[in-house]
């Protein structure tokens, strides 16, 4: 199932989710861009978003305005929903309004594949040049030769000493966990530096978990603020 948290008040942009994108709220935009890969429920912490998810269609449930992170509102929206352990979840954040149909599909695949071996979670990436790469916005990621993840950051990683002969990596904010990694992970403190980047990916690599990561190649843009909406906004205008 793929669930998408739906915050109203975010910090950084609040009431995004309700930003116009062609022409309907962004976590609309968002929900229909990966209608059909898989069963959709939207979940949300305000009634108005509720009904407005409703009215075009999708399954939504209503869930607590306290929840310090989308994983958390995934968690209860799983446990309202009365989905197994092993069912397997894919978060697509409600400010992707621009996810390619064909990588969530294959997101799926590579996820329903590692989460039955070693992974505890999946997430994937794009590359990226060093350039982009000092932008805090835009989260990086260092991984092994096996394709784990090592460490996410804001800031750029590797530290280029010496020129970094390779691409950087761009995490993209999608995951996949099942039902019961999800509750585990739910369970854990939040950790320090968790805190200190404000990246809830770092509590599973705090606590000894490995994320899988898939690399992809993508031209979607996250809207995690008001300069990426206007952002966005060129990027349709320039599709026509």
């Amino acid at each position: 199932m793929i669930i998408i948290p739906a915050r109203l008040k975010s910090t950084r942009f609040p009431n995004k989710i309700l930003c116009e994108i062609k022409n309907m709220p962004m976590f609309i935009a968002t929900a229909k861009q990966v209608e059909g890969i898989d069963e959709i429920c939207i979940a949300v912490d305000d009634e108005e978003v509720l009904k407005i998810a409703l009215k075009y269609g999708f399954k939504a449930i209503l869930t607590s305005k306290d929840h310090k992170s989308g994983t958390d509102r995934i968690n209860e929206a799983c446990i309202k929903l009365g989905l197994k352990d092993d069912e397997v979840i894919i978060n697509v954040q409600a400010d992707e309004p621009f996810i390619e149909r064909e990588n969530i599909a294959k997101f799926k695949e590579f996820a329903s594949k590692c989460l039955k071996e070693e992974a505890f979670m999946a997430s994937c990436f794009k590359k990226t040049n060093s350039k982009e790469a000092q932008d805090s916005n835009l989260v990086k990621v260092v991984t092994d030769k096996y394709g784990f993840a090592l460490y996410f950051s804001r800031s750029k990683i590797p530290f280029e000493r010496e020129a970094f002969k390779e691409d950087f990596k761009a995490h993209l904010g999608i995951y996949a966990y099942s039902v019961a990694n999800l509750k585990e992970f739910c369970s854990f403190q939040s950790s320090n530096l968790e805190n200190a980047e404000k990246l809830e990916q770092l509590r599973a690599l705090e606590n000894g978990k490995k994320i899988k990561m898939l690399e992809i190649s993508s031209q979607s843009i996250g809207i995690d603020s008001r300069e990426d909406y206007e952002r966005a906004l060129s990027f349709l205008k320039g599709m026509g």
